[in-house]
């Protein structure tokens, strides 16, 4: 599976969230975006550099080999290097898979995507008619007004891809209604396609129940027929019994989201879905309460939060917001509320301890306050080339899978069942080590560490339920056929704190 994006950044690590939502990071470091995730966490792949790009990747290939002498001194044009770079990048796609599905990112229309839609187009012209399939998601809008779905933004878009030389096999539909049988056949008509190719894409409750919907559609018979394939019938089962654990659940969580980002929804895609399975695997209805860290104050804080069942800090870089987010630490804290915090959730929760139990007053980031007199939380010492003048932010952070021990006798133990664990990261600051001895003292325990950096991992306070903040993203390696570990654990804390709040 591949994900081509048109826009010149060479990846998506250093787009603000509330342009691009999040970035998703690979085992291997690489920043993408946020459609990854969900290739991910519906299918049993694990990607890799290779099924991401941008235009600004492909541009900077190209120009390295021109500066590198490889096209012997040819005009460098859009038509054959640019295009020529696009393709071999699908065909360097894993030589052992059946099918690769490339999605291009965008419009068709936009100036940036077009070489994409020209390498395409070329790729249709050079391999077997039955090797090759196109697939076009468009719009069906519903005009209130007039009481009825329009179809011309599909037929015009079709008609934008036949210009550049591409017929679509099969026309998948957005539509908030159902899709009548004769709006099905004035698109087959006017987009040149079988009615059974106009596929109808309703909107749903839930985005696991799109599996079902398009089997129901026929959908996957039609591909499978089209490339001629032979397979099995496929697995739907466990798609069916997921759609029914969100259809039938026993209790309604309230989880407070605390962050910055919290206006955009697709900032923190991966933590809401992660949360959505930990509620699959105990049969609840997660209810998220999204709460902007700028809005919390003494006074508020109350407000906020003293009807919720667990409270997360998702990761954020920057210092907008960061006082919210420790109050809100502290109030999970001594109102004995499940904490989980995540990356700078961690740091967040360092921060405030710090603070207010092991009575470090000015305790902070240094990414916050440079002159702190208690540091607890600093930069690791090879960022500080990074960060320095000239050094390059994009693609230099702690990337990547990091192994893990754990402690015994902890709740991450007891939550993945194992002592050694494999997690993505993506962050620059760091527990300062100077600061273990004081903080265990006070009552914090280090229960995972990276014993080949000496980097402390995870963190629990000994006097709480469950209070548990790790450096680490494990919301990218949660799945609706399997939770993650700790937020299935997070989650089942929370229902027992959630039935406890009611008996009292």
């Amino acid at each position: 599976m591949q994900k081509f994006d048109p826009y010149l950044n060479v990846d998506p690590g250093t787009l603000n969230p509330f342009q691009h939502g999040e970035v998703y990071v690979l085992d291997d470091g690489t920043e993408t975006d946020l459609y990854l995730g969900h290739y991910e966490r519906f299918t049993h792949c694990q990607l890799s550099k290779v099924n991401s790009l941008t235009s600004g990747k492909i541009y900077e290939r190209v120009l390295k080999k021109e500066r590198h002498g490889d096209y012997l001194g040819e005009t460098v044009q859009l038509i054959p290097h640019v295009t020529d770079e696009i393709k071999q990048h699908i065909r360097d796609a894993n030589p052992d898979v059946d099918i690769v599905i490339t999605e291009i990112g965008g419009t068709v229309g936009d100036i940036e995507g077009l070489p994409f839609l020209e390498a395409l187009r070329q790729l249709a012209s050079e391999l077997p008619r039955e090797d090759i399939l196109f697939i076009h998601v468009t719009l069906v809008p519903y005009l209130k007004a007039a009481g009825e779905l329009k179809t011309k933004p599909s037929q015009q878009s079709v008609a934008k891809l036949r210009e550049i030389g591409i017929q679509p096999d099969v026309i998948v539909c957005r539509t908030e209604y159902d899709l009548p049988k004769t709006l099905r056949q004035k698109l087959s008509l006017f987009c040149n396609v079988p009615v059974s190719a106009v596929i109808e894409a309703k909107d749903v409750a839930s985005i696991y129940e799109l599996p079902l919907r398009l089997h129901a559609e026929k959908a996957d018979q039609f591909i499978v027929d089209r490339l001629q394939l032979t397979t099995s019938a496929p697995l739907i089962k466990q798609w069916q019994n997921i759609v029914w654990r969100l259809q039938h659940t026993t209790h309604q969580l309230s989880i407070a989201v605390v962050g910055k980002y919290i206006s955009l929804n697709d900032a923190y895609k991966s933590v809401f879905e992660a949360l959505t399975h930990a509620g699959i695997t105990h049969g609840v209805c997660i209810q998220v309460k999204k709460i902007d860290s700028e809005t919390i104050t003494q006074d508020t804080i109350a407000l906020h939060l003293e009807n919720v069942d667990g409270i997360l800090i998702p990761g954020g870089f920057g210092a907008r917001g960061i006082e919210g987010k420790i109050l809100a630490v502290a109030y999970a804290r001594k109102h004995q509320i499940p904490y989980f915090g995540l990356c700078l959730g961690l740091q967040i929760a360092i921060i405030e301890f710090a603070r207010n139990v092991a009575d470090l007053q000015d305790a902070n980031s240094t990414e916050f306050d440079l002159q702190t007199s208690h540091p607890v939380i600093t930069m690791m010492a090879e960022q500080h080339t990074i960060k320095g003048k000239g050094g390059s932010k994009g693609g230099s952070m702690r990337l990547g899978a990091y192994t893990c021990r754990l402690e015994q006798k902890s709740l991450a133990i007891q939550a993945y069942g194992k002592g050694i664990i494999q997690e993505r990261h993506r962050h620059r600051y760091e527990l300062n080590n100077q600061y273990r001895t004081i903080l265990e003292e006070k009552g914090m325990r280090m229960t995972g560490i990276n014993h080949e950096r000496n980097l402390v991992e995870i963190i629990e306070l000994c006097n709480h339920p469950w209070f548990v903040a790790v450096q680490f993203h494990p919301e990218f390696q949660s799945k609706p056929t399997q939770a993650h570990p700790l937020f299935a654990a997070f989650v089942e804390a929370s229902l027992a704190y959630h039935k406890a709040r009611i008996v009292n």
